[in-house]
């Protein structure tokens, strides 16, 4: 989901994954000392600071095409929520808020420091900093990252976020999370010695567990105040912001909050009084309004819509208040082997080898802003990455229409079949990449149906929900990926483990089913040799290629534009758009 660079090293048996990648410059030209320019310029945010500034107060205005997922911390597992989400909740850990590559480093936040391991990787604890507060005054424990934890492998309450700690926690066995399973001690998995300290316990070693350390998920929540589902109307905040009003998918703002002490925080600096957040804004009226000055934030940042591509070039005032970066994330269709006909393997490589690629390419933005067309899962910039393509799609990557008619007179649909495609209704982009392969589809018999549905349900209730994707016949569905950090198992893990597929719906996995992948997984996780275990993560690449069971469309490119007024604006590797904690407003 999220963009992570990584060095890896080993240790202790287990693979030690720790984010040290540093970048940086001195000014010049115009340049302010540091790394930052005041100038408007094309990518002037790309590697350094746009408009710095220490200058505090107003309002930050921002928009949403969709609504959140969920802004419980428990339950997000979108990019954008999670960069966002640190104005009003501190993990244990957390990406250094900088530009470039030093946004990789992973630095401590609502610990002292960063995990200290033993028993050879299979525990790790954290030290609590002194006087953190919440927003009503009552003083953090440790107790409360024990319970946010928790809560959050309740995938029935909570069917958003990442899986990493109920698969990997040594958690009593039948454990449904501390709502079902109320009472029960979890001390094999979790021990909070002090009010300071917690203690993970997990079933295997991982020398990486840092990065589960800056999940939102260690955000704290007070047990006396969890509200179960409805908590995401009212986080209580830890940060130096907390909720104003909040009206449930349609906006909300964000206030300072009294209680946040700078002292305590060497990571943030709350430059704005607030934040003004309206949903359900249309896309194409969205980029209007950042060009206008009427808003200064997209905060899905996945970049400006095809209808306002040109504009941005053609005018040189647009842009160079724009950036172009490149991003370790896949945009691509899920293809659902438990959807008739696509449950026959031919007909999923039929699929395969009648889309016309371009299309999907141009449907994102075309080589500039779309990105380079795929053919495998990882993108370059993940260690072990390799280029292959087991499906040619033609020299003018339009497609293979005699070969995908083999495939499909071998799968027993010579004259081809119907079935439906879902995508993200707030989402031109993706209504045109759905609407591509339609059209492409279409000359060897195969008909979709486009169904759209809502940005905020989309995996709980629509695409990644199992038995609505097989009662509704969805046989493909539109989806896209970004590491929650940058090695194979911070790529693939999420969206190719059969493992974290729930029956309840959530997942961001949502077509691959293979035992041996889950297997090859493992095997990887454990292999201490990094050269080995980068040729494993290519491997699995390839053998979930092999299955058909993932259409790759775009390695991503993006687009950005930064908002008239905006201060200390940069791209952040880690989150793959514009860093929202450290900016600021003239």
């Amino acid at each position: 989901m999220n963009n992570k660079r990584l060095v890896t090293a080993v240790a202790a048996g287990a693979v030690v994954v720790m984010g040290l990648s540093a970048c940086g410059g001195n000014g010049t030209d115009g340049k302010n000392g540091g790394g930052g320019t005041k100038t408007p310029a094309f990518n002037a945010a790309l590697t350094e600071t746009f408009n710095p500034s220490e200058k505090k107060g107003g309002i930050v205005k921002i928009a949403n095409a969709g609504t959140w997922d969920s802004l419980d911390p428990g339950e997000t597992y979108y990019g954008y929520s999670w960069n966002f989400l640190r104005l009003y909740g501190r993990s244990l850990l957390m990406f250094k808020p900088a530009p470039g590559g030093a946004s990789n480093e992973l630095v401590p936040d609502l610990a002292e420091s960063l995990g200290t391991p033993s028993e050879g990787g299979k525990t790790w604890t954290y030290k609590l900093r002194e006087g953190i507060k919440y927003e009503d005054g009552t003083t953090v424990t440790s107790k409360d990252v024990k319970h946010a934890v928790l809560r959050s492998t309740d995938k029935e309450t909570f069917p958003n976020g990442p899986a990493y700690f109920e698969g990997y926690l040594n958690l009593p066995e039948g454990y449904k999370g501390p709502y079902k399973s109320k009472g029960v001690d979890t001390n094999s998995a979790i021990e909070t010695p002090d009010d300071r300290t917690i203690v993970f316990h997990l079933k295997q070693a991982f020398g990486g567990f840092d990065y589960f350390a800056h999940l939102p998920q260690t955000v704290p929540v007070p047990e006396a105040k969890d509200t179960g589902a409805k908590y995401r109307e009212h986080v209580i905040s830890t940060g130096p912001y907390k909720f104003d009003k909040n009206e449930i998918d349609k906006q909300f703002n964000l206030v300072r909050n009294p209680e946040w002490k700078p002292e305590t925080d060497p990571n943030r600096k709350a430059l704005p009084d607030g934040y003004e957040v309206t949903m359900n804004v249309n896309a194409d009226d969205i980029d209007n309004r950042l060009i206008s000055g009427d808003i200064h934030i997209d905060i899905t940042g996945t970049g400006v819509q095809p209808a306002s591509l040109s504009r941005v070039l053609s005018d040189p005032a647009i842009k160079a208040n724009a950036d172009n970066p490149t991003i370790a994330r896949l945009w691509y269709t899920s293809i659902n082997p438990t959807v008739a006909p696509l449950d026959n393997k031919e007909c999923r490589k039929a699929v395969l080898y009648a889309v016309d690629r371009t299309g999907y390419q141009t449907a994102y933005g075309g080589t500039f802003s779309g990105g380079e067309i795929a053919t495998t899962l990882m993108p370059s910039q993940i260690p072990g990455a390799e280029k292959f393509d087991l499906y040619p799609a033609g020299p003018d990557n339009k497609g293979d229409v005699a070969k995908a008619k083999e495939a499909l007179t071998a799968c027993g649909q010579p004259n081809g079949f119907e079935t439906n495609i879902a995508y993200r209704s707030e989402r031109p982009k993706e209504k045109a990449a759905a609407e591509s392969m339609q059209q492409a589809l279409a000359r060897v018999g195969i008909k979709l149906t486009l169904r759209p549905f809502p940005q905020g349900d989309y995996f709980s209730q629509f695409a990644g929900n199992p038995p609505y994707v097989v009662a509704n016949k969805l046989g493909m569905a539109l989806n896209g990926w970004g590491a929650d950090w940058n090695d194979g198992f911070g790529f693939l893990s999420q969206i190719v483990d059969s493992r974290v597929i729930r029956e309840t719906g959530g997942s961001s996995n949502t077509s691959v089913r293979i035992p041996e992948v889950d297997k090859m997984l493992d095997e990887a996780i454990g292999e201490t040799d990094t050269a080995k275990r980068e040729k494993m993560w290519g491997a699995i690449d390839k053998r979930v290629m092999e299955e058909a069971v993932i259409l790759p469309g775009v390695h991503s490119k993006s687009l950005i534009l930064r908002g008239k007024g905006l201060t200390n604006v940069f791209v952040s590797d880690a989150y793959g758009m514009y860093d929202y904690l450290a900016m600021g407003l003239e």
